[in-house]
């Protein structure tokens, strides 16, 4: 299933959405200028490597990628796909927290995502990058603000349904919730790089931390949504 555009329409112009989807595209082109040696550096170091940020809590440099990580992207597709699912979602989120409040947001719980994928697989080597942590966060606060909303969707090879939000984002989370629960049993670990983890976890915060960062009114407005 690939979401096409939803109904809920934004008051106004979503302008830190815009800048992080730009701040991302800008930042994977400079990625796809580098040599191979030095794009695997900048990964190691700004990715996240579980691995290395078990090194030490006086190591401060450990904990920059939990940050940087995500933003960071591993091929046009990813970075693409990941930010059409933020400008899809996150107008309407940043309409009803406000700039500032809604980019705090998106980073908090892009961090929690990356926290979730180191405690389920404090091991690996393999680094993680990828805005779909906190992206995730935007679909899980989504979820629950506009349960009305519906979502236009494109179901390969050629159909186009309109679904409940509510529906299109549960079953995406409980996708990620089986797949990772399958890698956790079958002890592989992350070893696709998809850090389905991340996502639930950034999902997860998103549900729970949205209210936190809600405008003075916005809950009247949720409800009339």
């Amino acid at each position: 299933m690939f979401p096409l555009r939803d109904s809920t329409p934004s008051s106004r112009f979503p302008v830190v959405t815009v800048s992080i989807i730009l701040l991302n595209l800008l930042i994977f082109y400079f990625e796809s200028g580098l040599t191979e040696p030095e794009l695997n550096a900048l990964i190691y170091n700004f990715g996240l490597v579980p691995a290395y940020a078990r090194q030490g809590p006086f190591n401060l440099s450990v904990y920059i990628p939990f940050a940087t990580s995500m933003f960071l992207h591993g091929s046009w597709m990813h970075v693409i796909g990941n930010m059409w699912m933020l400008w899809l979602f996150g107008d309407n989120v940043e309409d009803c927290m406000g700039g500032l409040k809604f980019l705090l947001f998106y980073l908090g719980t892009g961090v929690v995502a990356a926290l979730a994928h180191f405690y389920t697989d404090p091991q690996s080597t393999m680094p993680v990058v990828g805005a779909s942590g906190a992206v995730a966060g935007i679909m899980g606060a989504y979820f629950l603000m506009f349960k009305k909303a519906r979502i236009l969707t494109f179901i390969f090879p050629f159909f186009l349904i309109t679904i409940p939000a509510w529906f299109f984002l549960g079953v995406w989370a409980f996708s990620q919730l089986w797949s990772g629960a399958t890698a956790l049993m079958h002890n592989t670990g992350n070893s696709a790089q998809i850090a389905f983890w991340a996502h639930v976890g950034g999902f997860a915060a998103g549900m729970v931390l949205y209210r936190i960062f809600l405008k003075p009114g916005a809950r009247q407005q949720i409800a009339n949504s």
